[in-house]
Parts: structure tokens; sequence; C-alpha cells
């Protein structure tokens, strides 16, 4: 079987899958509903100061399972309705940005420089279409690479690396995660190392507890549901409690500004906005890329960019950047937007997650079974279907689904979102937490996954309170398993050699390059500081 062979099997799995309902004798998949009520799904979430992407994906996905099961049928609808959300959330971020100058997520601060003034203009309308354009220009050109890149990635990986260079690639790739997330490689390695510890509780590779502290409980290890959701979510939401519980009540009221001017985006404006739009997306593709990064640094980047760029050709009579300049939101939400399908790109080719989203997207993979993103996913095999390679150009279906959503009616759905600013923390968080709980038993189906997710919970807290990232912790506890069984069998592979990482010339190569970039980092962030 050929490339195009594996592409339409990918599609017809999207569209010939199990039908949801009719429409005039015209069959819908339910895959095709999923993507779309997450999409949906995602632009509420993420038109709501206090959530993102993340939560709306954690509660979702063991409700999912429980609806779905853990059939081969399930993997695509789920996926597709978590991709949904990816992309929904995303966009829906610049709603409070805008209309209200809160960001409905850590990526559309940035919009907030220039969305804010433009509302107070009575531009609200306009600006709300500035960031939809760009937002989906950045996440259309965004799959695009991915769609290219990742097979072309996993197919080197799978020809030329062996076990020995796998296992440097992966410390490469927490040494990498530990230096630039959290501001300091120290607090970096501390969360690395934290997320090792838990995933290595319960009995290991030689059928023998370890970390267990002879307690029985902790024989079968701490399940990963409870780990993720514990220390991302309730930790999340813990410490959400604290600072509303410390903010004082101020009674300020929103002042409703009467819209002047032309609210449409005419082709005039998108021609003055491409070159930033553009160039803002190769940045945010690049950044995505890299494990870990993130789309915050994504959109500060791109803003800062186009803001050098816009200082040199505005006119007189123009709004700088910070007063209201639509340049701004354009270069913003394309390099935030364009940070979502790239990440997907060492997810799929290396089995590496890059942001808390894809952690939940290999968390749906491992929890469903049947689908493993690694190398071996883009394996070719011409007599025999390789049906992992089937479902990847399925998911490449449902995110281009999804952006089809997004050009047709994610723009009128985002701006229909104001109200949501006006939902109080005091109820929300408490909500989140109870189907975050709710959602963990009925997967778990016991009382100890509780008590285990409320104590990650408290760990996640008090990092976030110490200024450590949880994300480290999240992806090392991910990747530890893969890392160990992959150590073993490099190990084996050398007949029991203990320096088989130093014997590799690519192995050593990783593994020097995991010591400077800690290196590296850590000497600028001490530069840096005052």
């Amino acid at each position: 079987m050929g490339v195009l062979d594996y592409i339409w099997l990918g599609v017809l799995a999207v569209f010939q899958g199990p039908e949801a309902f009719t429409v005039f004798g015209i069959s819908v998949s339910i895959t095709v509903m999923m993507v779309l009520s997450g999409f949906l799904f995602g632009i509420l979430v993420g038109a709501t100061p206090g959530l993102a992407g993340p939560f709306a994906m954690a509660i979702s996905l063991p409700i999912l399972i429980s609806i779905f099961g853990y059939s081969p049928d399930a993997l695509l609808p789920v996926m597709g309705f978590l991709i949904g959300i990816m992309k929904g959330a995303t966009i829906g971020g610049a709603v409070p940005a805008i209309l209200f100058n809160t960001p409905g997520t850590p990526d559309a601060f940035m919009t907030t420089l220039d969305g804010y003034p433009m509302a107070q203009r009575g531009q609200a309308k306009k600006a709300l279409r500035i960031a939809h354009f760009s937002s989906a220009s950045g996440d259309t050109f965004s799959d695009i690479v991915l769609f290219v890149c990742a097979p072309f990635l996993a197919i080197l990986v799978e020809a030329y690396l062996d076990l020995p260079e796998k296992t440097g690639l992966l410390i490469l790739s927490l040494s990498f995660i530990a230096a630039v997330i959290g501001g300091s490689p120290g607090k970096g390695l501390i969360s690395i190392g934290l997320g090792l510890l838990a995933v290595y509780v319960g009995t290991g590779e030689d059928f023998y507890p370890r970390l267990t502290m002879g307690a029985d409980e902790l024989s079968r290890g701490f399940p990963i549901t409870t780990a993720v959701l514990g220390v991302l979510i309730i930790g999340a939401v813990f410490k959400g409690l604290e600072e509303t519980w410390q903010e004082s009540r101020r009674g300020k009221r929103s002042i409703v500004v009467p819209e002047t001017g032309d609210q449409k985006l005419r082709w005039p404006d998108i021609k003055r906005l491409l070159p930033h739009i553009s160039r803002s997306a190769l940045i945010g593709t690049g950044i995505g890329a890299l494990p870990g990064v993130g789309s915050t640094l994504a959109a500060t980047l791109g803003y800062s960019t186009a803001r050098a760029r816009y200082a040199k050709s505005k006119d007189a009579d123009a709004a700088a950047f910070g007063e209201g300049a639509p340049e701004g939101i354009a270069a913003t939400e394309a390099a935030n937007s364009a940070v979502s399908g790239a990440n997907l790109i060492p997810v799929l080719s290396l089995g590496i997650p890059g942001n808390a989203a894809a952690v939940f997207l290999i968390l749906a993979t491992e929890t469903i079974g049947g689908f493993n993103p690694g190398p071996s996913v883009f394996r070719f095999s011409h007599d025999v279907i390789n049906p992992e390679l089937v479902v990847a150009f399925g998911l490449f279906t449902c995110m281009t689904i999804a952006n089809l959503f997004n050009w047709t009616i994610g723009g009128v759905f985002m701006r229909s979102m104001g109200f949501m600013i006006r939902i109080p923390k005091q109820l929300l968080l408490p909500s989140v937490l109870l189907l975050t709980l709710t959602a963990i038993y009925v997967q778990e189906t016991r009382i100890e996954a509780i008590w285990f997710a409320l104590g990650f919970g408290v760990l996640g807290y008090f990092m976030r309170v110490l200024a450590i990232s949880p994300l480290p912790f999240v992806i090392a506890f991910i990747l530890g398993k893969s890392l160990e069984e992959t150590a073993r069998q490099a190990y084996s592979a050398t007949g029991n050699d203990p320096f088989f990482l130093f014997n590799n010339p690519i192995a050593l190569a990783f593994i020097l390059m995991s010591v400077a970039v800690i290196f590296f980092t850590g000497r600028k962030a001490k530069k840096a500081a005052p």
C-alpha cells in the first residue's frame, strides 16, 4: 500500500465510522460530530477566565471513555473531541482579552495590549474578527507543517536511531523541558525528578515492588489519571481558590462602549495584516515543534517581532503597539495558534508531549489503546495494513475538519461568548474540582484514586507556590516508563553494557547536549537575575 492509500483509509475511518445520525439520507459520522462538539466546547472554555483547554480536556477524557469504552472504534471520536477542544480554546481566549482586558488563557495576555484599547474605541467586533482570522490562519499553516514534517521526522528516527540513541533522545527531551519551563533549570529538574519518582512507585519491570513502603495500595503504582489531573488541574484549582480568597471584593462595573466605525474586516485590512500573520505563524510553528516551550513564548516573540517591524513602517496617524494597533492582535493570535499543530510533531513522531494539551492526547491513547505515538506509527507496510498509520491520518483528517469549522462557524460562535466573563470564580472553581474528582472515580472506580488525586493536587499547589512548573512533572511521569523500557532493552541488546550511552557516538552526543542545555540555560538565568 502506498501513501495515498493510507491517507484515503484515514479519511474513510473518520467519515465512515459509527453513524451519529442521518440528514437527507446522508450519514453523519460520530467522529465529525465529536470534533464539532469539542470545538464549540473549547471556545466556551477559552472564553471563560480561569479555565483553559487542558481543564476541559481533563474533565472530558474520563467521561468520554466511560461513554465510548476501550474499543478501537472509540479512539478517533475521543481524540477528535480533544482536538476540537484544543483548537477552540485557543481562539476563545481572545474574547475576554479583547472585551474585558482579562485573558481567557495565558496565551492571550499579549492580545489584551491592543485588543482592549480597540474595544474601548468602539471597535470590539472588528478586533474579534482580526483575532479570529489571524488565529485560524496560523493554525492552518501549523497543521500543514505537521502533516508534512511528522511522518518525515518519524521515518528518520526509525531508520537511523537504535535503542541507545532513542534512550539518549528521551534524556535530551527531558533535559530540554526542564531547562526551558519554569524559568530555572534547577526547578525544572526538581519537577522532572518528582515525576520520575512518582511513576516508578509500584511493581517494576522485574516484577518486584519498589518505593511502596510496604503498602499494598501502592504496589500497582499511581494511576496516570490521578497524577496528571491531580498536579495539573486540582493543584491549579487549589491555587485559584487561594487567590480568590485573598482578593478583595471590588464592585467594579463594566462600561458599555458604543460601536464606532466600520466593524467589518475588509480586504485592505487583511492585506495590511498578512505580513505580520505569516511571520508570526512561522515563529509559532518553529517554537511549537520544540517540546515544552509553549504558546506563551510564541505569542510574546511574535508580538515583539511585529512591534519592531511596525515601528519602522507605521503611518503618522496610525495607532502604536499597545494603543490599539490591529497588527498587535494579528501577530499575537497567529503565533499562539500556530503552536497547536506544531506541538503534535514531537508527539506523533517521537511520542514526546510538548505542552499540556498534548499530554491529554497521549493520555487518551494510553487509556484506550490501539495507538502508540512514536516513530513506529509512520511505518509504511505494503503487504499488511498498519492500523496505527491509519489512525494517524484519521487524526490529521480530524484536525482538517476542525480547521474547516474554525473558518466557517468559529468566528460567529466566538463573538457570542462575551457573557462567560461574568461567571464568578467562587462558583466556577469548586465545580471544576467536583467534575474532576467525579471523572477520576468514573474511570478508576476505586476510592484510593480520589485520595491519590487529592495528594497530587496538594503537590501541584505547593509546586505553584514555589514557582515550580508542574508540566515537567507530568511529562516525566508519562515518559518515565518509556525511558525505563528503552534503557533496559538497550542494556540487554548491548550485552549488558552499563556504559551503552557513552559507547555509542549518537547517544553520547545526546547526553552531552543534555548537559549543555542545562548548563547554558542555568548560566543565562543566573546572569539575568537581579
